[in-house]
């Protein structure tokens, strides 16, 4: 069986497994993803949602535009920033 079979033979069901076990670090029964593992799971999963043509807005590691700043140029106020204080 070659990767591409491998892929395409993938469930939404495991494909979404897959995904969890990264975010997690964990297998669904708890046992614990080793770095390996974790490589291997997010290149199945990026292949997986190129295969499976999926927005990139709902792709591992999408991030949105309107996520960038937006200041308002002819006021500089950072009213919301606050300071970081590590213990």
């Amino acid at each position: 069986m070659t990767l591409e079979q491998l892929i395409q033979s993938l469930t939404p069901e495991i494909y979404q497994n897959l995904k969890t076990a990264i975010e997690l670090g964990r297998w669904p029964d708890g046992r614990r993803l080793d770095n390996e593992q974790r490589e291997l799971c997010l290149q199945a999963v990026i292949y997986y949602e190129q295969m499976n043509d999926m927005p990139a807005s709902e792709r591992v590691g999408y991030i949105a535009d309107s996520c960038k700043s937006s200041h308002d140029h002819d006021h500089d106020d950072d009213d919301d920033v606050q300071p970081l204080t590590l213990q």
